[in-house]
């Protein structure tokens, strides 16, 4: 039983994963490259700004995963410690 939910747990952290990266890519790609490309590759300028734009996302979604956590864990939610 334990390792069913293990596995169910795995999966559902892939799923969620998976989403969060292409929301990301999305995201990032539609803000910093231009929908002409003259390039092959990213100017600079793209470059920083997807460096940028990922991190932000990956600093909002930390902040947010802490808040749901804590807001679990004020609630008694088995798993869940602050």
């Amino acid at each position: 039983m334990a390792e069913l939910a293990s596995r169910d747990s795995i999966e559902m952290d892939t799923i969620y994963m998976t989403d969060l990266f292409q929301r990301m890519v999305a995201s990032c790609h539609t803000k910093c490259i231009a929908p002409k490309h003259t390039d092959s590759e990213l100017t600079k300028g793209e470059a920083v700004c997807i460096d940028r734009c990922v991190a932000k996302f990956n600093e909002v979604h930390e902040m947010v995963s802490y808040k749901l956590r804590d807001n679990a864990a004020a609630a008694g939610v088995p798993g869940q410690q602050s």
